[in-house]
């Protein structure tokens, strides 16, 4: 019986299959001119047997909206621009959000500051010498 350490090591049918090729076609579609790839030139560069794979990874890349086949064998990337610059603009994006969060934990840090202090004031008004000295009766309803 194997360990769990030794079945790790080994890779397992889904990094050896379709996630795989999945990711070498994406390389792939990295490098193309214009983002245009001919299908049957892909499956001849990677060796593809079962041309079938390379239509399912098509499909499912053409269902989220990354591609659009041009013709029966040729897909591009999606608005014309390179998965590179596509990259570049999310990594952008990526930064501005991560900025934006430091800001609004900045001001929640702020606010939890300031409502701390009003919690303080308030028992202050309301348990100090000033507020012992007057009887605490109900108010009238």
């Amino acid at each position: 019986m194997e360990s769990k350490e030794g079945a790790r090591a080994t890779p397992s049918r889904h990094e050896k299959s379709l996630g795989l090729l999945t990711m070498k076609f994406v390389g792939l579609l990295r490098g193309a001119e214009d983002g245009v790839l001919d299908l049957k030139a892909a499956a001849d560069s990677l060796a593809v047997k079962q041309k079938r794979r390379i239509y399912d990874i098509t499909n499912v890349l053409e269902g989220v909206g990354l591609i659009e086949k041009k013709n029966k064998n040729i897909i591009q990337w999606r608005g014309q621009r390179s998965v590179c610059s596509q990259t570049e603009e999310l990594q952008q994006q990526v930064g501005r959000l991560k900025a934006q969060i430091s800001q609004l934990e900045a001001a929640e840090r702020e606010l939890d500051q300031q409502r701390v202090s009003l919690e303080e004031s308030i028992h202050e008004l309301s348990h100090g010498p000033i507020s012992s000295s007057y009887p605490s009766t109900p108010l009238p309803v």
